[in-house]
Order: structure tokens, then C-alpha cells, then sequence
């Protein structure tokens, strides 16, 4: 079992832990979450996030995952690039998408609404806000208040995953193969 900077519980005491904050069982059995619940009260407020963006939010699945894919490839996030590819395949994201959100811009696979979103998550990668272009072309293709307020929410709560997941040096899952589906990673 690889370890990060912080060692993995065990399965039975992550899925104790778990338990003791309401998180499911199956997320105690990610290796992130192996970590995470070595302070439990900052793993329920985490996948309390998760819940709502993941199985209770608005933005529609496909973009939530081009972005999710865009931010661990931008930054590098071996472990959320992987988990996410499985997760945007089992949404029926199609493979050929999420292999060009490595170079999006190069890309005729995205029409104006996921150009806008990848544009706006460069933007907190690179500087930590959406510019005043990006968010100008967001608020024309997704035009709900509500949704721009998910999108942004979306962005930072990856962004975060991303920077948690890196500097906690969180292992995949046994047996996992990272960077699917042709090993390239990025530079």
C-alpha cells in the first residue's frame, strides 16, 4: 500500500471514522479519504461538498467532469484526473472529450458553453479568479445566477481537491493505472 505525507488509515478504522461523521462507507474505501479522516471533522465538511456538487447540483455532469479533468490535468493532480476519468466515463463523457481538455483551446470538440468554463477554471489556475472576459462569456452561455454561483463553487472545490490531494501526496487506489487511457501525464 503506497503512502502520501500522511499514512492511510486502514480500512476498518476509515470506515469507522467514516461512520462516526456520516460519511458513506464506499468513500472511507478512497485512498483520499483514508487520509482525510485522520481529522474526521475535515473530511465530513469536505464530502459534504461533494455531496451536494456531485449527486445535488445543478451544473449539468458533463461540464462539472470537463472541468474536474481540465483542473487535474492543469495541475497535475495524478489522483484527480484518474478518479474523475472513471467517473466522467461512467457519466458517458466521452473519452475523446476528456482527452482534449488537455489542450482545449486546440480543440473543435467544444462548443461556446464548455469553451467559457475551461477558460474560466485556467483562469483560477492561473490567478485564483475569473477574469472579467471569462466570466462575461460564462454569464451569456449559463445566464442562471444560480448556476454561475455553482460553477464558481465547482471550480474552487477541485481547485482545493487538487491542491490537497498534491500536497498530502495521496496515493491512487491499489492497483489503479494513472493517466488513462494512454499513460501520458502532464509535463
Amino acid at each position: 500500500m503506497a503512502e502520501g505525507r500522511v499514512p492511510r488509515l486502514t480500512p476498518g478504522e476509515a470506515r469507522a471514522a467514516a461512520a462516526g461523521v456520516d460519511i458513506p462507507e464506499f468513500m472511507a474505501d478512497l485512498s483520499v479519504f483514508q487520509v482525510l479522516l485522520h481529522s474526521p471533522k475535515a473530511a465530513a465538511g469536505l464530502y459534504g461538498m461533494l455531496q451536494r456538487l456531485l449527486w445535488e447540483g445543478t451544473l449539468d455532469a458533463r461540464l462539472r467532469e470537463l472541468i474536474i479533468m481540465r483542473l487535474g490535468w492543469s495541475t497535475a493532480s495524478e489522483y484527480e484526473w484518474t478518479q474523475h476519468w472513471r467517473v466522467a466515463r461512467q457519466l458517458d463523457v466521452a473519452e475523446e472529450d476528456l482527452l482534449a481538455v488537455r489542450d482545449w483551446r486546440a480543440s473543435e470538440r467544444f462548443g461556446p458553453v464548455e469553451q467559457a468554463v475551461l477558460a474560466a477554471t485556467d483562469d483560477v489556475v492561473a490567478t485564483g479568479v475569473i477574469s472579467e472576459e471569462s466570466w462575461t462569456r460564462c454569464a451569456q452561455e449559463l445566464q442562471d445566477p444560480a448556476l454561475l454561483v455553482e460553477l464558481v463553487v465547482a471550480i474552487g472545490n477541485w481547485h482545493l481537491f487538487s491542491s490537497l490531494l498534491r500536497s498530502l501526496q495521496i496515493p491512487l487506489e491499489d492497483g489503479v493505472t494513472p493517466w488513462p487511457p494512454d499513460g501520458r501525464s502532464p509535463a
